[in-house]
């Protein structure tokens, strides 16, 4: 049943380690591919710097944001959290930011789920193999939340102890000379050029906000889970980085041998140099590996379609987006249509370029939702905050200044995709102003 019996309304039904288990999954993925471009543009110092301050601004911004989450537990995130704090037209921004990001990044994602399980069956073409899962995994998400929900967590459990045992199978045959080995080909310019790359590692964590709506006792609950899954996202990406890259130095998980071409599968072809093609542990990596990308990419649509959902409840899009199903109680109009742009997104075969592209909405989320912070505690003192950000304003003061950064230097260097970023915005942007009298 759906919640009062509004078709508006989503239900109630996930616990804190449902919201650890969506956090980590949604985030997942970029431990076992994406990252390792970086390394072509930075190297091992170069992607080592950009990550380094990439977790100081996720750790400042998830603490920041789950005060926002805790005090406004609705399914729109940050497009809520503008709205209300820095008037429609910031919030639309906002929210337009968040719907570039959770629905750019799954065709990533589909394309390495192609490429892994292309490993095994080579005579399966990635694309239609992408182009399935999206089908398969928006109509999980249809059946309803604490399906997918429930989903989610065994699939993220499976993939965190894989990266375990990957990390366990490659920490005895390091050599810190690898990490050392032309560690800044392009010299200190080449850590901002790897600045998508290392916000890969944690791209959506912030999706948990989105689902807080959908929380048993969200103010408890999104703290519990946001917290334990950045502080699990920041180990992982760390024993992953120096696992993957101390085996054979960072060429050998960028290019496989004899190509030129980057590869979508880091981890196996680390893996492959110290136990073969052939053994046990390498085709269960691949095997679960497989999950990991899944857990990302089934947790993001459920992200996606919330705040799809969202724009269509206030009317900021058609209205039938922001209707629930009324059987399954979830987001069913506002899930295809995702699925039907990130397919489009996916049949241009550029995985880089897509994920730069989503990184340009989630950098402007995050400064988006900074300043809606800094407005809130500003001019609404009294609202219940049942968590407080630590440190305050230190911690939202560094996301804020560490996002502006990283957005400036990755316009810098992907101009072109910056420009094709720009235009998106400034089409729906135009789009809300002709239609914003309705609202």
């Amino acid at each position: 049943m759906l919640e009062n019996g509004n078709s508006s309304e989503l239900k109630k039904t996930l616990s804190p380690l449902m919201l650890w288990g969506l956090g980590v999954g949604y985030v997942i993925s970029g431990m076992y591919f994406g990252w390792n471009l970086g390394l072509a543009e930075g190297g091992t110092l170069g992607l080592a710097t950009a990550t380094f301050f990439i977790i100081i601004m996720y750790l400042t911004f998830t603490f920041s944001y789950t005060e926002l989450a805790c005090a406004i537990p609705k399914a729109g995130g940050a497009f809520d959290y503008a709205d209300r704090a820095l008037g429609k037209k910031l919030g639309f921004l906002a929210g337009m930011a968040q719907n570039v990001e959770f629905i750019f990044a799954p065709p990533a994602i589909a394309a390495a789920i192609g490429a892994y399980f292309n490993i095994f069956f080579p005579a399966f073409d990635t694309i239609y193999i992408a182009v399935f899962a999206y089908l398969i995994f928006t109509g999980l998400n249809i059946v309803g939340v604490k399906a997918a929900a429930a989903f989610e967590l065994v699939i993220t459990i499976l993939a965190v102890g894989e990266l375990l045992i990957f990390a366990g199978v490659c920490v005895p045959s390091l050599e810190l000379s690898n990490l050392k080995t032309n560690a800044l080909p392009n010299g200190f310019q080449g850590a901002f050029a790897a600045i998508p790359f290392a916000i890969w590692f944690f791209l959506a964590i912030e999706g948990v906000a989105n689902v807080a709506e959908e929380a048993k006792n969200p103010q408890r609950s999104v703290l519990l889970g946001f917290g334990s899954a950045i502080l699990t996202l920041v180990v992982l990406c760390l024993i992953t980085f120096v696992s993957a890259v101390g085996v054979g130095g960072w060429e050998a998980v960028v290019y496989p041998e004899g190509s030129t071409e980057p590869s979508d599968s880091p981890l196996p072809m680390a893996l492959a140099q110290i136990v073969g093609e052939s053994h046990f542990l390498y085709h269960l990596l691949i095997t679960v590996g497989l999950f990991g990308l899944i857990a990302s990419f089934h947790g993001i649509i459920l992200a996606a379609g919330r705040s799809t959902f969202e724009f269509g409840r206030v009317g900021y899009i058609p209205k039938i987006f922001g209707k629930v199903n009324p059987k399954t109680g979830t987001p069913a109009y506002a899930l295809v249509a995702n699925m039907l742009i990130g397919i489009l997104a996916l049949l241009t075969g550029r995985t880089g370029e897509i994920i730069t592209i989503a990184c340009f909405g989630a950098l402007s989320l995050y400064i988006i939702s900074m300043v809606a912070f800094f407005a809130l505690r500003k001019n609404e003192p009294d609202l219940k905050r049942p968590f407080k950000v630590p440190l305050y304003p230190l911690f939202p003061a560094t996301a804020l200044i560490i996002a502006i950064i990283a957005l400036i230097a990755m316009t810098v260097y992907n101009i072109k995709l910056a420009l094709i970023y720009l235009m998106i915005m400034l089409g729906a942007y135009m789009w809300f102003l002709f239609t914003g009298k309705k609202h």
